[in-house]
């Protein structure tokens, strides 16, 4: 950059002079290390943005708009799943996300893009695998650029990373970008941030999420709660009865939440029937996938349950022993698990693992000190 000002060539690439606004009369003041990257703006609300910007605008040239209502109907058939966005009607018709958003997209881009399109011999064609791979670089430089600490090696992997993903990006995207992608911030973020990190630390040290959301839990939920009348003194007290209403809850939370109700009963078997049921709905071709798998590992824990207690399947004849499985279990504070093939039309399955708790060891029904939930 220097070099360009002193030979009057920076208007070559696209600098410009402007008057210094901190009344600063140094002319080697090195504007990325007085103004530092911040990720949410760089990463989430930038690059990912332009990224997602010009896959449409490849795919919809390559393939046309069949294409783009094949990328939203994906979008649309992922089910409900905790603090992951759903995107209902798809999302590349939208023009404002919020950051939450897009690192949802982050997570499932990879999976909508794969195998979307069929390669082609056409001359300058992108293959699929190539869009496939720009989603799975840029996880690997968002994962690493999330450390907490770093070490040398750490910034290293992070240079490298950061320096394949946008090799792949201008390759890519180069043409379908007005200014040929000479964005400050794609120049900021591959020459500049790893410098950052090595003088000043790690970047959630110097980001404004914090900030941000507290600035949305406390100013703007509540400012939209008031009357716009003494509007100081209003979000004080929704913010006191917040706090205390939480306060209050929490203190009530056990450890273990306690099952209250089981809400609707799905299948019900006898254990004498347990395999011939379970290969009956695993051959179901309409039976759900994640439900074809739950009840595949369920046949795997009966089995090694059994073989605990050195029994076969076929002494249980006699003994009247029958499993139930429902669609919802309602746990205490209206906590909800959920196993549903059909929830409002869309299945619905809880992530969840059962753990003992070594604080409650005594409080589980064990057999010989063998627990089995």
């Amino acid at each position: 950059m220097k070099l360009h000002y002193k030979n009057n060539t920076e208007k070559n690439v696209n600098i410009e002079k402007v008057r210094n606004f901190f009344g600063m009369s140094r002319k080697n003041i090195n504007i990325y290390t007085a103004i530092v990257p911040n990720r949410m703006y760089h990463f989430d609300l930038g690059l990912f943005h332009y990224q997602l910007s010009f896959t449409k605008t490849l795919i919809l040239e390559q393939y046309g708009k069949s294409f783009i209502d094949k990328i939203n109907n994906r979008v649309k058939l992922i089910p409900h799943y905790q603090d992951l966005k759903s995107f209902s009607n798809g999302f590349l018709h939208l023009t404002l996300l919020t950051t939450s958003e897009y690192r949802s997209l982050m997570k499932i881009m990879i999976f909508i893009v794969n195998n979307l399109y069929q390669d082609s011999k056409r001359p300058n064609f992108i293959k699929n695998n190539k869009i496939t791979e720009i989603y799975l670089k840029w996880n690997k430089m968002y994962l690493l650029s999330r450390k907490e600490n770093y070490e040398e090696f750490d910034i290293t992997r992070l240079q490298e990373s950061i320096n394949e993903w946008a090799k792949l990006f201008i390759e890519l995207f180069e043409e379908y970008s007005l200014s040929k992608l000479q964005f400050p911030k794609l120049h900021s973020w591959v020459f500049y941030i790893c410098s950052s990190i090595r003088e000043f630390g790690t970047i959630n040290g110097y980001i404004t999420e914090t900030y941000e959301s507290l600035h949305k839990d406390y100013v703007k939920k509540p400012y939209k709660l008031t009357n716009k009348k003494e509007i100081e003194k209003q979000i004080m007290k929704i913010i006191c009865r917040k706090t205390i209403i939480t306060e209050s809850f929490s203190k009530e939370i056990p450890k273990t939440p306690i099952v209250l109700k089981y809400l609707k009963k799905l299948y019900e078997f006898c254990i004498q029937n347990a395999k011939i049921y379970i290969q009956t709905k695993i051959n179901d071709p309409d039976f759900e996938k994640e439900m074809k798998l739950g009840f595949e590992k369920f046949l795997e824990c009966l089995d090694v349950y059994l073989d605990f207690y050195d029994q076969k399947l076929s002494e249980y004849e006699e003994i009247d022993i029958k499993f139930r499985i429902y669609s919802d279990v309602m746990l205490k504070y209206d906590a909800k698990i959920r196993a549903n093939n059909k929830f409002h039309k869309r299945p619905i399955f809880s992530n969840i693992a059962v753990k003992m708790n070594p604080d409650e060891i005594f409080e589980y029904t064990s057999d010989n000190s063998v627990c089995f939930v």
